[in-house]
């Protein structure tokens, strides 16, 4: 029997340092390990405190747990099938013979193992092409390296951050800029150019190419037509890797992406509102076939577990049979909310995405306060038509303003966005500015008028989406209400750059 630690304790294990709490009880995304009724979750583009059905979830996972007479080791590889079972059924590919899962700590650690997948036994060095880290993760460029981007790896180990990892294949590394030097996007036709021209001057090598979809502010980048157009001509040499982190995309869509040979990342902690820390990387059985003979780096022993990967992988038999037992719990939470979202018809689901995108668009519109950054429409093709939810904008990033007393007005700073970000978490005990929201963290986008800027960013999510049900139509407006509320106490704060006169903050 396991002497298991408290629901909320294993909640915050086998991540990396981002997962550790601060003096506050806060992780480096400010979500607590324990659900928080009172807070309006709107930021899943960065990450989402766990909701009471999703710790509920978990916490009955870890009682059957704690009261199964086998070893962790055991445990835990019956478990986490069971996990990827159920997770290829809810992604509706279950029916995709072959399709590899293998769990990883975080889409980080996902592009880790993606990356030494791709890279390993290549007689030169393969090239790895991604979206610049801003729109993406920080540490998203050292793990396509092959270097430890923590100083904690997932089982526990302490590493050197940005030091190679031992035995590992060393990809170079070649980022894209996606947004312009005033945070607006750039056009899509310049990304493909640039990125067909990086592809181009690395004939004879392997690379790795990395299709974000969607990015942290809602953006896809290179398109899926480049991409397709690229490995339709470079089969041999470019492996396609496409970021889905935020899983904000629909089974039609996933479907598509693995029948077209690539490998897809997953979390279960953006969209769909799990806890901090729980990734995926499927691969399409031709691809699986093509890449389970190679052979992994010791060094992986700090990041992954024997079970993680699917059986039959002689390559994962070099690492330890270890349980790794907060992924799985984390996992469990985001099945639970996944559940939810897809015993809904999704033709519901775009009905509220719709008109909650056009009440949150028309406000940031229509208030000199905000500027809205511009995301372009969603298009995948020619992988798939936008037939389903998938199409409609879910992440809205935008920047504060003050007004000037001659009608005219000037961008808050970066750090005065951050503190209006933490104050809409607080209960200043002042009209307008009771309730408490989280938004997606702050992230830089250039620069107005000379002066450094960051966008917030509020998020629809799957959550939401399974609230707003119900009520005739009353759900849904309230829900819609909660994310222009919040809206308007961003207004609030940005009159005063961030600060109100001796606010009287309350904690929840």
């Amino acid at each position: 029997m396991p002497d298991l630690p408290a629901t909320e304790q294993l909640l915050v294990e086998g991540g990396d340092a981002r997962i550790a709490l601060d003096p506050d009880g806060l992780n480096k995304y400010g979500c607590p390990p324990l659900p928080d009724p009172g807070l309006v979750a709107l930021g899943s583009s960065t990450a989402s405190v766990v909701s009471g059905a999703g710790f509920a979830a978990a916490d009955r996972l870890r009682d059957r747990l704690a009261q199964a007479a086998q070893p962790d080791a055991v445990l835990y590889a019956r478990e986490l099938e069971r996990v990827r079972g159920e997770l290829l059924g809810l992604c509706g590919i279950s029916d995709m013979a072959g399709v590899a899962a293998v769990f990883a700590a975080s889409g980080t650690d996902v592009h880790l193992i993606a990356a030494q997948l791709a890279g390993a036994g290549s007689a030169s060095q393969t090239l790895a092409i991604m979206a610049e880290a801003g729109e993406t993760g920080s540490g998203v460029p050292a793990a396509l390296a092959g270097h430890h981007f923590s100083a904690h790896a997932a089982l526990g180990g302490e590493v050197a951050a940005g030091t190679p990892i031992t035995g590992g294949a060393a990809l170079e590394v070649a980022t894209v800029p996606v947004r312009l030097p005033d945070g607006t996007p750039r056009p899509a036709a310049d990304v493909d150019a640039e990125v067909e021209t990086v592809v181009a001057a690395a004939a004879g090598r392997r690379v790795l190419l990395t299709l974000v979809d969607v990015s942290k502010s809602g953006l896809i980048a290179p398109s899926p037509a480049c991409v397709a157009a690229l490995q339709g001509r470079l089969p041999e040499s470019v492996e396609v890797l496409v970021d889905a982190c935020q899983f904000r995309i629909a089974p039609a869509t996933l479907r598509a992406y693995l029948e077209r040979g690539f490998m897809v990342a997953l979390t279960g902690s953006k969209f769909v509102t799990g806890p901090s820390f729980s990734g995926v990387l499927l691969m399409p059985a031709p691809v699986a076939a093509r890449l389970r003979g190679r052979t992994l780096p010791p060094a992986l022993r700090a990041y992954s577990s024997r079970a993680e990967w699917p059986r039959g992988w002689d390559s994962a038999g070099l690492l330890d049979d270890v349980a790794n037992f907060g992924l799985l719990l984390r996992w469990e939470a985001a099945l639970e909310e996944l559940r939810a979202l897809r015993a809904l018809p999704e033709a519901q689901v775009a009905r509220f995405l719709q008109a909650f995108a056009e009440a949150v668009q028309q406000r940031l519109a229509s208030d000199p306060l905000f500027e809205p950054l511009p995301v372009p429409p969603i298009d995948r093709r020619p992988l798939i038509e936008a037939t389903s939810w998938d199409h409609i904008q879910t992440i809205f990033p935008f920047l504060l303003y003050h007004l000037d007393s001659g009608a005219g007005r000037t961008p808050l700073s970066r750090a005065e966005t951050a503190q209006v970000y933490r104050l809409l978490q607080t209960d200043l005990d002042i009209p307008g500015a009771r309730l408490r929201f989280q938004l997606g963290q702050p992230v830089a986008c250039g620069s107005r008028d000379g002066v450094p800027v960051s966008a917030l960013r509020l998020c629809a999510s799957a959550r939401l989406v399974v609230e707003a049900q119900g009520g005739d139509g009353r759900n849904a407006a309230a829900v819609i209400g909660k994310a222009l509320a919040a809206l308007d106490k961003a207004a609030l704060l940005a009159r005063t750059g961030g600060t109100e006169e001796k606010p009287r903050a309350r904690t929840p």
